[in-house]
This record gives C-alpha cells, structure tokens and sequence, in this order.
C-alpha cells in the first residue's frame, strides 16, 4: 500500500473525486473520518454504470463491498417485495464490508446509474494503516448494521 502523502488522490477528475468525497462524507459510515482519509479511500474506489432495469447484484451473490448511488436511483428487492428505493448519496451492500457473505438482497438500477464501488479488500488494507480510524470506521459500521437490524426486527414484529 502507498504512503497516504504521496498517493495520487487525484487519478479521476479532481471534481468527481471531490464529489465522491462529499457523499462519502454525509455517510454515518465516514462520520468523524478526516476528509483526507476519505480522499485517499476514494481515490481506490471503483465507478462503474448501470442502465435502465440493469442487476446490479443477486440475492445469494457473494458480496465483495458497498456501493454508493453517484447518479441515478437502485431499487433494492427481496422475493419479490421491494425494500427501498436508494438515491443519490444513499449507500448499500455494506454488510459486505463486516464479513463476504452472500447478498440477502437483489439490486437493480432504476434509469441510468452510476454507482461507486468501496471493496472489503482496500478497507482492510487501510485498517492495517490507520488501525484507530479503521477501528473507528468499523464501530461506524456496526451501529450501522445494528440500526438496519433493529428496524427489520421492528418490521417483522409488526407483521
């Protein structure tokens, strides 16, 4: 892995990067993560794009990352019941990031889509650097998932 001061943060357009960054930044995932650190993470990330209807991933799929909306929406679905329509900013897959399990859900792009990739393997490689903002990064992750636990819990109590 590159020293973070002399990677070169800027391999994409210095705005696309810096609109990476933001969304990143308005993320429970990236709370109290210094925005240079978010750079370099981003300057790793992955951008890939989807047309109309396009899976994205399967239900059983096995996960390697999150994903982030950069442009477009992604209708996320299980048997057949959709669960959320994500926009712009909104991220999901992350279970991924905790343990490369299979995916419980399938994702689809609504329209065009740009989706941004973080991969479990350059979040590990970064913990290995910065082990307290990796540590920090992943007590993000868990309330994250814990919310996300609670809220289906709540859900099914309901039913």
């Amino acid at each position: 892995m590159s020293h973070i001061l002399w990677s070169n943060i800027f391999n994409r357009q210095p705005s696309e990067l810096h609109s990476i960054v933001r969304l990143w930044q308005g993320t429970p995932l990236f709370e109290s993560i210094p925005t240079r650190h978010i750079e370099f993470l981003a300057s790793k990330m992955h951008i890939r794009n989807f047309t109309t209807d396009e899976t994205i991933f399967q239900q059983g799929s096995q996960g390697a990352g999150t994903l982030m909306v950069l442009e477009g929406s992604v209708r996320i679905m299980a048997n057949k019941t959709k669960l959320a329509l994500l926009e712009v900013g909104d991220f999901f897959g992350e279970i991924a990031l905790a343990e490369p399990e299979n995916r419980t859900a399938d994702a689809y792009s609504v329209g065009n889509s740009r989706l941004v990739y973080f991969l479990k393997q350059d979040l590990e490689e970064w913990i290995e650097y910065e082990p307290r903002l990796g540590a920090r990064f992943l007590m993000n992750l868990s309330a994250i998932l814990a919310k996300r636990l609670f809220e289906a819990n709540k859900m099914i109590a309901a039913q």
